[in-house]
């Protein structure tokens, strides 16, 4: 059994761990309010551009002439994951869920064949696929130095991604972040980016029967407006990771802080017991050595 200078020590160090991490769990709402709201604000406007962007692409259609980010290389040899992470731990299993659906999102293009690239967003999801993937991350891009995120990282990542599809590295793009639904819940996801489609639940116009006359035309609106919604879906889902990140921390500094707190009562009761122990066995000692005299 441990002495009870050594259990002193011992609560003296878990009360300590306490107090941090009941500080980041502090911290981490703040900052989660303030996440939480430019995500949801991001929404409305992302799923109306994705409506516009579908209702485009059915007037136009989708083939030979459309724009290229659109109608795509007619291959689907190759493909390119875009890991969206987060630059620090201490969050649960964010990261890690993250880096979960991407392994199997490359095992399963693997296993069809296709040839996988990645680029990473995110120190974690850098350092988790490095491990094994390291020879299919083509590109990482660190975000630690920036602390709002904004239209300005969006766009210099999606500006890598058109280049790269220009260049012909790549046939379809797709991201791999996580949605935040709320503090306890953020579902990882894969999105696809290029060739570009409106997602599921994207709100359809209706046009009531009207017909449109798009001014100079739809391939030309299309053309200015897809590296738009390209740059608008990665924007959203950085803020959408960046609310779930400090949703995910906050929940896991909580945990800590409890089992910091039923550590320190299972310690303080230990240490009570050698205490008692040893003021017995004291006792007994005196009362021996009295009697023997």
């Amino acid at each position: 059994m441990a002495s009870l200078k050594d259990l002193r020590a011992r609560i003296s160090s878990v009360k300590s761990t306490q107090k941090i991490t009941k500080a980041m769990q502090m911290v981490a709402a703040a900052k989660l309010k303030r996440a939480q709201e430019a995500a949801e604000a991001s929404r409305p406007y992302a799923q109306r551009l994705a409506a516009v962007i579908g209702n485009l692409a059915d007037s136009v259609g989708v083939g030979e002439g459309g724009p290229a980010l659109l109608s795509g290389t007619g291959r689907d040899d190759v493909h390119l994951l875009v890991v969206l992470t987060a630059e620090r731990g201490l969050c649960g299993g964010f990261n890690t869920n993250i880096v979960k659906i991407a392994r199997l999102r490359i095992a399963e293009l693997e296993a069809a064949g296709k040839t996988v690239k990645i680029i990473t967003v995110g120190k974690k999801g850098n350092d988790s696929l490095k491990r094994d993937q390291g020879s299919k991350i083509i590109e990482h891009i660190d975000l630690r130095s920036v602390k709002n995120l904004s239209g300005k990282e969006s766009a210099e990542i999606g500006t890598k991604i058109t280049d790269l599809y220009e260049d012909g590295a790549f046939d379809i793009a797709s991201l791999v972040y996580a949605e935040f639904k709320n503090v306890l819940v953020q579902k990882p996801m894969v999105q696809q980016l290029i060739p570009a489609i409106a997602p599921e639940d994207a709100p359809k116009v209706d046009l009531q029967g009207a017909s449109y006359i798009y001014e100079p035309n739809e391939a030309e609106i299309l053309e200015a407006l897809l590296p738009r919604y390209l740059n608008t879906q990665i924007l959203s889902a950085l803020l959408e990771g960046a609310a779930g990140e400090q949703g995910a921390r906050m929940t896991a500094m909580d945990n800590a802080t409890r089992n910091a707190g039923d550590m320190i009562k299972s310690l303080n009761l230990t240490y009570n017991r050698a205490r008692q122990a040893q003021i017995t066995k004291e006792l007994i000692e005196i009362i021996s050595g009295a009697e023997a005299l």
